[in-house]
C-alpha cells in the first residue's frame, strides 16, 4: 500500500495527465456534436418550412388552374410549299 503523505508516483502523475487530456477531448467531442445536431435541426426545420410553402403554392396554382382555364391554342394552317 502506499503512504497518504507520499508525493505521487510517476504511474499516477501519467495517468491523472492522461485522464485530463482525454476528458478535454470528450467534452471538445460533445460540444461539437451539439453544435452539429443544432445545425441539422434548423436545417430541418428550414427544409419542412419550405416545402410546405411550395405545396401550398402549388395546391393555390392548380385550384387557380381549374377555376380558370387556359382557352385552347388554334393552330394556324401551315402555308403551302411550292416545289420548283
Amino acid at each position: 500500500m502506499s503512504n497518504p503523505l507520499s508525493p505521487p508516483s510517476r504511474d499516477q502523475n501519467a495517468r491523472k495527465k492522461a485522464q485530463s487530456h482525454f476528458d478535454a477531448h470528450e467534452a471538445r467531442t460533445s460540444l461539437v456534436k451539439q453544435m452539429v445536431q443544432a445545425e441539422n435541426d434548423a436545417n430541418n426545420a428550414k427544409t419542412a418550412k419550405l416545402r410546405a410553402l411550395r405545396l401550398a403554392k402549388e395546391e393555390a396554382d392548380r385550384a387557380e388552374a381549374l377555376a380558370n382555364p387556359k382557352p385552347a391554342a388554334v393552330k394556324k394552317p401551315r402555308a403551302k410549299t411550292v416545289k420548283a
